[in-house]
């Protein structure tokens, strides 16, 4: 626990927490680290501290709080009675606010050696983050609680890297291409009417290959706008693949698939050549135009929602 703090910077390195809940409260003007997996983590009553959360396997729940930003990767998110809060978050649910005002919200965004295996530990998957589909418990007519922070939003610029000796230890790197978690556009304003669905099926580098995929494509200038690893059943596939299911629903047996739309003039094309000439062994789902595309991406994404929400 930390409590009662104030113009101090303190942490838990990796392996400190290991999978316990946590509790910061009234604390001020403090930079907090926590680089570990967690259980819950409440932080009650804190004024414009920085704060690092590392993988929650439940919840985290901010109250009474003003004037924080924070870097939170989760289950859930929730906020109450809370006012100026900046977040890059990864949250696998919809995030929700309560009575909180001036609320802006980023894609997570951080790199140290320990996150992916601590991710794996709090059972939360990089490819499931709604951060930026925020839903306001007690809307104000006419008012708006939330927004996105500005696309270009560096972490670094809002949370600073520790200072202390001890916390120097841990290899952070806030460098977007190296984030553990895939950053996307989110609900955002998409920049083309051209996106592509692609989908790949369980096996054993299927996350090192959608990884690969968006970093050819990011890289290409296209947007990655929303990711989803989620189990399918045969009628699943039915609905989303038409007449191309029967090629991809013997794969769904062996694990949930990875799901990745892109964005931008020609991202159909491109996807379709990268998946050709790098994943020539493996099986991909790739939309074959941009009606098509439109269509499956609509379509997946409405199962995906009614299925994580189950």
């Amino acid at each position: 626990m930390f409590s009662g703090l104030k113009n101090e910077t303190v942490g838990r390195l990796p392996g400190k927490v290991a999978g316990q809940q946590f509790v910061i409260q009234d604390c001020e003007n403090c930079n907090i680290y926590i680089f570990d997996h967690s259980a819950t983590i409440t932080v009650d009553d804190c004024k414009n501290c920085q704060i690092f959360l590392g993988p929650v396997k439940g919840s985290v729940f901010l109250r009474d709080c003003k004037d924080c930003k924070c870097v939170v990767a989760c289950q859930q998110f929730r906020t109450r009675d809370c006012r100026k809060i900046e977040v890059f978050l990864c949250c696998t649910t919809q995030p929700i606010i309560e009575s909180s005002t001036g609320m802006k919200f980023g894609c997570f965004q951080y790199y140290y050696p320990e996150l992916a295996l601590q991710l794996k530990d709090a059972g939360l998957s990089i490819f499931n983050n709604t951060w930026s589909n925020i839903h306001d418990f007690t809307p104000v007519s006419g008012e708006n609680n939330w927004s996105l922070l500005a696309e270009d939003a560096l972490v670094q610029d809002y949370v600073p890297l520790p200072t202390t000796e001890e916390l120097k230890a841990v290899r952070i790197s806030t460098d977007v291409n190296k984030s553990i978690i895939p950053i996307t556009l989110g609900e955002r304003q998409k920049k083309s009417e051209e996106s592509c669905l692609v989908v790949f099926f369980a096996g054993d580098y299927t996350t090192a290959n959608a990884r690969k995929l968006i970093d050819e494509m990011t890289g290409k200038g296209f947007w990655l706008i929303q990711t989803k690893e989620v189990s399918m059943k045969a009628d699943d596939a039915q609905r989303v693949f038409q007449q191309r299911a029967s090629e991809f629903i013997p794969l769904l047996d062996k694990g949930p698939v990875v799901a990745l739309e892109f964005n931008g003039d020609g991202s159909i094309a491109a996807c379709q050549d990268i998946v050709v000439n790098v994943f020539s062994g493996a099986k991909v789902f790739v939309s074959e135009d941009k009606l098509s595309g439109s269509r499956e991406i609509d379509s997946f994404y409405n199962f995906a929602d009614m299925q994580m929400g189950m």
